[in-house]
This record gives structure tokens, sequence and C-alpha cells, in this order.
């Protein structure tokens, strides 16, 4: 088995952005998900609302970040605010960008605030967690892990197949059988210089309908997900994984790298 893609959402709901070698810090992908736009009560507002996230580009830059070319300095000295990535989540405390507000509210359509995750020690993971664990401002763990054959055998059941890019992945896997991630949960992953454990699988929503490029939505593939993939309430594609790394420690993986199941 092998990485066959590496993937970074620098704002969360934003636009993906590809890389051949990536580092991992203990809360995720450097550079991955320490952005959110935000409603005016601190919840954060995903591609559900508001599609055109689908068309930001964000890009990080020494220092800050710049949303399709308009640059947003880090507000270390920002407002504080205290943010959820979801109403029935725990708060965090994030600083606001003000300058970002304008263009950010323009560009979806709706009253938002850029909200910074300062410090990524600060949100702590909240199931199958060790004492240390941490996580960005992702919908829970730190990275996604999908295979390209478990997508074959999905796509093998839909009348138009569908890209990787429907399920927002870290990693993508290639050279495992289809559904072998399913037998890793409670397990490792060796990968470069770091394992990862295998927290549990991914629970998917309406996202995944949603072309990423464009922004339309469809009701494909989660309505065929729903027939064969049904787990414990959800509906499963890919797994959660946590670096075992504490802070300050770092790992890199690359395209091409092995993977093993060392656990």
């Amino acid at each position: 088995m092998r990485i066959a893609s590496l993937h970074t959402y620098p704002l969360k709901g934003c636009h993906r952005l590809d890389h051949e070698v990536a580092v991992t810090e203990p809360w995720g992908l450097a550079g991955d998900r320490r952005w959110m736009a935000v409603d005016p009560d601190g919840v954060g507002i995903t591609q559900r609302e508001a599609p055109a996230l689908t068309r930001l580009h964000a890009v990080p830059r020494p220092g800050g970040i710049s949303l399709n070319g308009f640059d947003v300095a880090e507000p270390a000295g920002g407002p504080p605010a205290t943010v959820r990535v979801f109403r029935s989540q725990p708060e965090v405390t994030a600083r606001l960008a003000p300058a970002a507000a304008a263009f950010l509210s323009d560009f979806l359509g709706r009253d938002a605030r850029l909200a910074w995750l300062a410090d990524p020690t600060a949100r702590r993971i909240r199931r199958h967690a060790e004492e240390g664990d941490r996580v960005n401002l992702a919908d829970g763990f730190p990275v996604l892990l999908t295979s390209e054959a478990s997508l074959d055998a999905l796509n093998g059941r839909l009348d138009e197949p569908v890209p990787m890019t429907r399920f927002r992945p870290n990693l993508v896997l290639a050279g495992a059988d289809a559904w072998a991630e399913d037998k890793w949960v409670g397990g490792r992953l060796r990968i470069g210089d770091t394992t990862y454990r295998v927290a549990e699988p991914s629970n998917r929503c309406l996202v995944i309908t949603i072309d990423q490029e464009t922004g339309e939505r469809g009701g494909e593939p989660l309505r065929t997900l729903g027939r064969f993939r049904r787990r414990d309430g959800g509906l499963h594609f890919g797994v959660n994984l946590i670096p075992d790394l504490r802070s300050g420690e770092t790992g890199v993986i690359r395209v091409g790298e092995s993977v093993l199941s060392v656990s």
C-alpha cells in the first residue's frame, strides 16, 4: 500500500490544496484547517449552508493566508472569540480577522467572520483520545484517510462515478483491498516516520453530494452509500486518524510512501 495523494484545506470547507510532501503535526497536517468562516454566533459555516466555499481558494502564506488573492494576516492581536465547529460541539477560543469580514460575507452571500485558531493545542479530541491529543478545526479528528479501491467499489454501484474530491480526504491510499480500512479501526498505521492511530470510521454527510469544483448539489453518492455502508447509525467512508505525536513533534509524509498496518 502507498500514499496516492495528499491534501489540505487551509480554511475549513474551502477548495483543496494538493501536495507532494506534507508535514504532520499532532493536530493535523501543517496548514490544514487553522482558519474557519463563522456566523455571528461563532458557529462554523460549512458547505451545507454555503456551497460557494468550494470556490474559495485559501493558500497559506508567511504570517497569514490568501483567500482568492485577498491577503489576510494572522490576527495574533485580533479580538478573541469563542467559536464552535458545530453548534453542538464545545467552544474553543480563536482570534477574529476583522479586515476579512466584508470580503468573506460578500463572497459567501451571508454574514460571516474569519476566525483563526491561534493555539492549535486548544481543541481536545472528544472520542478515542489519549491525554494530550488535539485537533485543528476539522470536524473531529486530525487526519482523514480514504482508499482508491473503496471509491472504485462505490462507483461500481453508481450510474455516474464521483471523484475522490467529494470526500475531502487528507490522505488517499492506493494498493489496498476495497473496505480494508474497516479492519484497521482500533489499530495503527505506519506512514513514513510517523504512526497514526485509526480512531473510527468517517461518518459521511450531505457534503459528499456537492461538486467540489462548482458547488452544485446532487443526491449521490450519499443515497447509494446509505444502502450498503450504513453502520452504527452512520454512513461510513474512510477512516479518521490521530497522529502518535506530542506537542513539538512532527513527521513527514510523501506521495508514493508506503503505508503499513502495524497493529
